[in-house]
């Protein structure tokens, strides 16, 4: 089969390989552009992965397409005979071919160097273990040793090798598995599935941050995340990389905006979100809103399953999930905020909105305020579509009356317009707690309305109420 058609001249790709093409055929070496970007261009998908298997030196010959292209700035490692070129917008990679030994307890291999066939054997899945020709003779030819290509026409993800080899020599590639079968919305061959529920536990050998990368990956996928949740339930992966969100299957929950378990409920929230933010962060706080439910859970006679307190507590959990997955901080605290706060319009809807109340969700939720509505709306998983239109129409209500006190109080990134210099001029204070006593105070009184939020309004009443705000810092 040859791929030509995939690689129409104007293409950025198509002009860079015809370039490494060239290199190869004046110094007469053997080339080929392999893994996943021959698979999106079968599959007409976007890629950015341009990665050259070298019969040979590959960090020779990547200094050779350097200097033929002008670009210094070459990166090797010589220990896997690997090079990476800047070019443009993308980092070309060129490997030697070659076959890997894996020692018992570590992912990074034993290098020999190879030939083609051994090279791509040693790839994760078929469909990651398909190769194109770069030689004059064949060029843009198809070599699919391993019926890559069946793969991609089953909608399948298998491996190339036997499946408990595979995974227990990389056990990264079980979660890879899932992470392709989301991305791509293949399936998993049913005995590469059964061998990843088979030798789980080698995912213990793994660093953290290359299983937070992955299910990154994942949860960005644009096929519903959730399936690659329920696939990792489903082996027993969940249980050893995000024991947290695997310990939401079977706790039960009743409730007018629910209607199954919090596991299940929570892949139903995940999906929400995603059909309407690519934004990582709040798929994440969808992930891990609930998780403080399972140390909630209590039955109140007459009420059913309650879960008091599962947003504080999930606060506390969300800061130790975030802390041992090595993310950003400001992703941490991006859902520590939402977890704390999603109950909070809920609240509104259900109790009847004031100023007050809008005022102070909307000064907690700061910036965030509008992906923590659309949290909250993704929160409404109930199959009843009466109850469903109630509670978007409460959504709805509460946001219009966001926009009106936002509008007319200027609320959001809200602090006293009077700020503390003129709070120890006016009281003849040092910097120190009795300053944020009376600031806080301000806004408080702000906050319930008492005072409009505007400096002159702000600054007279302090003015007029010397004699009070004395008495509180004495």
């Amino acid at each position: 089969m040859n791929l030509k058609d995939k690689f129409p001249a104007k293409d950025p790709i198509t002009k860079i390989l015809e370039k490494i093409a060239k290199v190869a055929h004046e110094n007469r070496i053997n080339i080929y552009l392999v893994g996943g970007a021959v698979r999106d261009k079968i599959m007409d998908r976007q890629s950015t992965d341009i990665d050259i298997c070298v019969i040979g030196d590959a960090i020779s010959f990547a200094e050779k397409f350097g200097n033929t292209v002008g670009r210094e700035n070459i990166i090797t490692y010589p220990k896997f005979g690997t090079a990476m070129v800047p070019f443009h917008h993308y980092v070309v990679e060129f490997a030697t071919a070659r076959s890997e030994v894996y020692e018992e307890n570590s992912r990074k291999p034993i290098i020999r160097k190879s030939t083609l066939k051994d090279d791509l054997l040693r790839r994760d899945f078929t469909i990651n273990a398909m190769a194109m020709s770069l030689n004059r003779e064949d060029m843009y030819d198809l070599i699919d040793e391993f019926e890559g290509l069946a793969d991609i026409d089953e909608f399948t993800i298998r491996t190339p090798l036997n499946p408990i080899e595979t995974f227990s020599e990389d056990p990264l590639r079980m979660l890879r598995a899932v992470r392709f079968a989301t991305q791509l919305n293949f399936r998993i061959e049913p005995y590469t599935f059964a061998a990843i529920a088979e030798v789980k536990e080698r995912m213990n050998i793994i660093s953290q941050e290359r299983i937070t990368e992955e299910l990154r990956k994942m949860m960005m996928s644009d096929f519903p995340p959730s399936q690659g949740f329920a696939l990792l339930k489903q082996c027993g992966l969940l249980d050893i990389i995000l024991p947290e969100i695997a310990d939401l299957e079977g706790v039960d929950q009743s409730g007018k905006f629910h209607h199954k378990d919090v596991f299940w409920h929570t892949l139903e929230v995940l999906d929400n979100v995603a059909r309407v933010s690519d934004k990582f962060e709040l798929r994440f706080a969808a992930l891990v809103h609930d998780i403080g439910k399972p140390d909630t859970k209590q039955f109140i006679e007459g009420k059913g399953w309650s879960f008091h307190g599962h947003e504080i507590v999930g606060t506390h959990k969300v800061h130790r999930l975030c802390t041992r997955m090595k993310l950003p901080n400001k992703v941490r605290d991006y859902a520590k905020k939402l977890t704390k706060l999603h109950l909070r319009p809920i609240a509104l809807a259900d109790e009847g909105v004031t100023d007050s109340a809008v005022r102070r969700m909307m000064v907690e939720a700061g910036e965030e305020l509008d992906d923590l509505m659309k949290l909250c709306r993704a929160d409404i998983t109930s199959k009843n579509p009466d109850k469903v239109k109630e509670y978007t129409s409460n959504f709805d209500h509460v946001e219009e009356y966001i926009t009106e006190v936002e509008e007319r109080d200027k609320m959001r990134a809200f602090q006293s317009p009077v700020r503390g210099d003129e709070i120890m001029q006016e009281f003849n204070l040092k910097p120190g707690r009795e300053v944020g006593i009376i600031k806080k105070e301000l806004e408080e009184l702000i906050l319930d309305g008492i005072i409009p939020n505007d400096y002159a309004a702000v600054k007279n009443y302090l003015l007029d109420h010397k004699e009070k705000f004395r008495e509180m810092i004495n």
